[in-house]
């Protein structure tokens, strides 16, 4: 199947799917819960606004998460920010360099009482599993989550037990030539559906962390303000967000120009057009719009590409990244006129 009729085939399956829209929250009521969410993050995360709402924006596309940086900008501290503002099962795993796989999915055990092997689970069976400092542990143990974020499923002797939903991975790593670290396989950075890098906050921003985590952690006085079937019922409203054919065209034109780039050796996947557009369709649905557009596409095509795409060394060279290489192929591919959107959106009306 060409990926642009992939992508289709995905669309109507979950945008059009009517058990999606049966599960569907009102829009007045997905906008005030998801505000309530971004306010009471913002409280704790002094100064990060675009990422509290792009993390928001992935545990409503039904993604996981990676939070890049150096030690002490907060990472850690947006995921638990996020874990903490959801009322559900919660898990958070320390990676270090002798972390087992057995560590993380879980492990069969024999009960001597029943002569049989029972399985006991790992802190993955959450759903929202914190996993700091990924990129300490070895490729073998990173590889025990691939299973899981890819297929919501975790398999151990011959057994699969499924995860309960919403299932989210919100990992933290520092920046790879930092001592003790490994990189991620490509095939876990492609499991992430975006990627954040916090940065410094501005001075003013500092100034209101000193002044007021310097007695207590705000982060004690976070409640939960959703549910985990809230949180599900949310995921279907992003579900059932139109996006146009011309908007899907727009995706795959971009995905093609990674691929055809000469400043690139590995260009963005299938799964990364798909997450691309489901990421898309939750920052359409927290701006309190039923249908995508191409700036929605367009302002998400760092945090969901970048971390995916792997430049050629005689461009890295020159100073090329991930980042200025998705920056020229924005300027260069064509964009779809918004218009395309809103039709799209009053053809599915009538």
């Amino acid at each position: 199947m060409h990926l642009q009729e992939t992508l289709l085939a995905a669309d109507v399956a979950g945008a059009m799917n009517p058990q999606a829209s049966e599960l569907a929250m009102a829009p007045e009521h997905f906008s005030e819960l998801s505000q309530n969410i971004m306010a009471v993050m913002n409280t704790v995360v002094d100064g990060k606004e675009d990422a509290v709402r792009l993390a928001l924006t992935v545990l409503l596309a039904g993604g996981h998460l990676l939070l890049e940086d150096v030690p002490g900008v907060g990472k850690t501290l947006l995921a638990k920010t996020l874990a903490r503002t959801l009322d559900c099962s919660v898990n958070r795993i320390q990676f270090t360099p002798d972390l087992l796989p057995s560590d993380i999915t879980g492990v069969s055990i024999f009960n001597q009482s029943s002569q049989a092997f029972e399985f006991r689970p790992g802190p993955i069976f959450a759903n929202i599993v914190i996993g700091d400092e990924i990129n300490r542990a070895s490729a073998k143990t990173q590889s025990a989550l691939l299973e899981s974020m890819a297929e919501r499923q975790v398999s151990v002797d011959g057994t699969t037990y499924p995860l309960s939903g919403p299932f989210m991975v919100v990992a933290t790593q520092n920046p790879i030539e930092m001592a003790g670290t490994y990189p991620l396989p490509e095939a876990q950075r492609d499991r992430f559906m975006a990627r954040i890098s916090l940065g410094y906050p501005h001075p003013g921003a500092e100034m209101a962390m000193l002044e007021t985590h310097q007695s207590f952690n705000p982060l004690d006085a976070v409640r939960p303000v959703a549910t985990a079937a809230q949180v599900g019922a949310m995921t279907a409203t992003v579900a059932a967000i139109y996006v146009s054919p011309a908007v899907r065209a727009y995706i795959v034109a971009l995905g093609q120009a990674t691929r055809s780039s000469p400043e690139l050796r590995l260009g963005a996947s299938p799964r990364a057009l798909l997450q691309l557009l489901r990421a898309g369709k939750s920052a359409a649905a927290l701006a309190s719009r039923g249908f995508v557009l191409p700036d929605d596409i367009r302002a998400l095509a760092e945090p969901v590409l970048a971390h995916r795409l792997l430049v050629e060394r005689s461009a890295a060279s020159q100073g090329s990244t991930p980042a200025s290489v998705i920056t020229k192929i924005l300027a260069e591919v064509a964009v779809p006129g918004e218009q395309d959107g809103r039709a799209g959106q009053d053809a599915r009306s009538r």
